[in-house]
């Protein structure tokens, strides 16, 4: 981790913060590394976060079985893994009503009509979550009346630009280079 700031001490308080603020959302091994830039005099803050390498997506078929019941018109899902079945649920939920999910017990679910094409169907996105806790990490990290906020993160690093001004070029130019500098492993 890198806090890079004219004032050593204001560097210090925000490696503080920032190290906090990671214990606190359970993020210090979901990280890489972290670069981040402060300037009060310039308000502006530039953070880079490289993520960690996350397991693939989990889909219906890897957590449950989905048969079809011709001679009855409906599907049955059998949960395999009951960790997952909330987030199955959920996408059960935004796709039919409640009422039309049937749950005789916990691990099975029925649904009249053919819905086995669901198997392809994400239920977890390990990478994507991941992703959401460290914007949070972000959101808790930038300093307060920092609106105005310019996101340059690629697929495994999220950068951002903040600042109460216009954000100018230069700033751009400074995340641009953590994002080479954390691709790159420097």
């Amino acid at each position: 981790m890198l806090v890079e700031c004219y004032d050593e001490r204001g560097a210090e308080v925000y490696e503080i913060i920032i190290k906090q603020i990671f214990q606190d959302l359970v993020l210090g091994a979901s990280v890489d590394d972290l670069k981040a830039y402060v300037n009060p005099d310039d308000p502006v803050f530039v953070l880079a976060i490289k993520m960690r390498k996350t397991s693939n997506v989990i889909r219906f078929e890897d957590v449950a079985n989905l048969t079809y019941d011709k001679a009855n018109d409906k599907t049955m899902i059998l949960v395999d893994n009951e960790n997952y079945l909330p987030n199955i649920l959920k996408i059960l939920w935004m796709q039919f009503s409640r009422d039309e999910i049937y749950q005789p017990n916990r691990y099975q679910l029925e649904i009249k009509g053919d819905y086995t094409d669901l198997s392809s169907v994400v239920v977890d996105d390990p990478h994507s979550n991941l992703q959401r806790r460290i914007y949070d990490a972000v959101f808790r990290i930038l300093p307060e009346g920092f609106k105005n906020i310019k996101d340059l993160s690629s697929e495994n690093i999220v950068a951002v630009v903040a600042t109460d001004e216009l954000i100018k070029d230069e700033w751009l130019e400074k995340c641009h280079e953590f994002i080479d500098e954390l691709n790159n492993g420097m």
